[in-house]
């Protein structure tokens, strides 16, 4: 508890610093762009454009307003995968400032979680265009969606901070990183429907978290119904639990960052 009450108290006397860091990492993300961050509007637009054409004509999904079904999954996807993904070199990439001035080195990857919350809110654009342009039923219930987000973002930090800690020690956590998010992308029900899972293969969806982050906001925007009250626990469970896993993993190696920087 006084750990955490340290970490909020430390959020407070940083936040200009977190602000500036935010700042920096839009500038090097869209640095000579010439559409800038208007990529952060762009990019789940054009990916959602791909699959939509090879799901729905292809292999002729039925699901009702596809074309939102798989913008909730990209979406939400593509933050947890960028957040992880930016955060893993948190620690390497602020080397030079880690061994020469003291901030709580736990500021670095979360100011780098902020940034893709950032361009999260930016994503959710295109989203409520293309839910207005399919004729989407707007209900109540969506706001409920906010609090699967929140829980989305809480498990991306636990799982930043341990994979920002242990790229420190194992580089070649970068390389893998690729290959396992491509993994987790497949195995979440994003670009199809999981009623296509051949019964054997469902357990792999119930033991993915994100897969019941995606499922619920889907059921508060599609469906217009509040998921079953159990739900929301397992959510909150879920990231909770990812985010003390990620604090212990980085509280214990972190006093040894310097030594292999």
């Amino acid at each position: 508890m006084s750990y955490i009450l340290n970490a909020v108290a430390a959020l407070k006397k940083y936040r200009f610093l977190i602000s500036q860091m935010v700042a920096r990492d839009f500038k090097t993300k869209y640095k000579r762009s010439v559409l800038g961050v208007f990529w952060s509007f762009l990019n789940p637009l054009l990916t959602m454009s791909v699959y939509y054409f090879i799901f729905s004509t292809l292999f002729k999904s039925d699901v009702k307003n596809f074309a939102v079904y798989l913008m909730l999954g990209i979406v939400s996807f593509n933050f947890f995968n960028e957040a992880c993904g930016m955060t893993l070199r948190a620690i390497v990439d602020n080397a030079s400032l880690i061994t020469k001035v003291y901030v709580p080195k736990y500021i670095y990857p979360l100011a780098r979680i902020v940034s893709s919350a950032v361009n999260l809110l930016i994503s959710l654009a295109p989203l409520i265009i293309i839910a207005a342009l399919t004729g989407l039923e707007f209900h109540l219930s969506a706001f409920l969606s906010v609090y699967f987000l929140i829980c989305l973002v809480i498990f991306s930090m636990g799982m930043s901070l341990m994979l920002s800690a242990l790229m420190v020690f194992f580089r070649d956590i970068q390389f893998l990183w690729g290959i396992l998010s491509m993994i987790w992308m497949q195995a979440s029900a994003i670009f199809y429907p999981e009623s296509i899972l051949p019964d054997r293969f469902r357990i792999v969806l119930q033991i993915n978290p994100l897969y019941h982050f995606i499922k619920n906001i889907r059921i508060c925007v599609l469906d217009g119904v509040s998921p079953d009250p159990l739900n929301y626990l397992i959510c909150l469970g879920i990231a909770l639990f990812m985010l003390f896993i990620g604090a212990c993993v980085f509280k214990k190696l972190q006093d040894r960052f310097v030594l292999y920087l």
